[in-house]
Parts: structure tokens; sequence; C-alpha cells
């Protein structure tokens, strides 16, 4: 979880809204809760419910969700409430969106490209005389 890592070793971790922000939806658990909550606003008991751990291990993920700004807490009558909180996540839209300037990455074309290339630096007509 975020709180477990080690701040004092990176310095300048956490530092940054959007470093929050990643390491929030970093944890599949989080982001599961994230995907609950695009349904309708949940009582914390019915968050936890469809995972197998404790309502503290749950609570404690509900919190860097609302320390990332990416959900909302309130409580009515007895009972504590999440919310998304979809203006959280703006900043990490925009960010990415700025990576949506550069042409997609063609992965097949790429990968004949290498195996090109490999082919003619094993093929053995190519060898350099001077080094024979």
């Amino acid at each position: 979880m975020v709180d477990d890592l080690p701040h004092t070793a990176l310095p300048g971790f956490m530092d940054h809204p959007l470093d929050i922000v990643f390491a929030a939806l970093a944890d599949p658990t989080r982001r599961a809760i994230l995907a609950m909550l695009l349904e309708d606003d949940m009582a914390v008991t019915d968050v936890a419910e469809p995972f197998e751990m404790s309502l503290t291990a749950i609570s404690k993920h509900l919190t860097i969700l609302t320390r990332a700004g990416l959900i909302a807490q309130e409580k009515r009558g007895r009972v504590k409430w999440c919310k998304l909180d979809p203006s959280g996540l703006r900043s990490a839209s925009v960010w990415m969106q700025g990576f949506g300037q550069f042409e997609p990455v063609h992965l097949d074309a790429f990968e004949r490209f290498l195996e090109q290339e490999l082919a003619q630096d094993l093929d053995p007509s190519d060898a350099d005389p001077v080094r024979e």
C-alpha cells in the first residue's frame, strides 16, 4: 500500500499530487473499489463485502483513495458512505492525454524489424573478413 512504501528511500517521493494518485491506482484492490463506486455510492461495509480481507484493511484502502482525492467519504447517521470523486482523476487524465499526441507503436512491425535485424547479424555471409 502507499503507506507501506519507503518514503525516505526515494528522495522527493510523493511530493507531487500525481504521485499519490498513481500510487493509489497501482493497487488492484483499490482499482476494483473505484470500479464498484462507478455504479453508485456505497456503505463501507458494502464495499468490503466482495473482498476476502478485514474491514480494517478495506478502510486503509479507502483512506488511501480519499487522500489521493479519488473518493469522498461521509457519515450518514451511523454509516460511513463512499462515493467516487471524478475530479480526483482529472489531473492524471490531463497528464496522460499529453501522450496521445504520439503515433501509436506498431508492435508487429517493430517485431518484424527486429527479426530482420537479428537475422542479418546471424547471417554468415555478412561476416567481417577482417575479424576472421
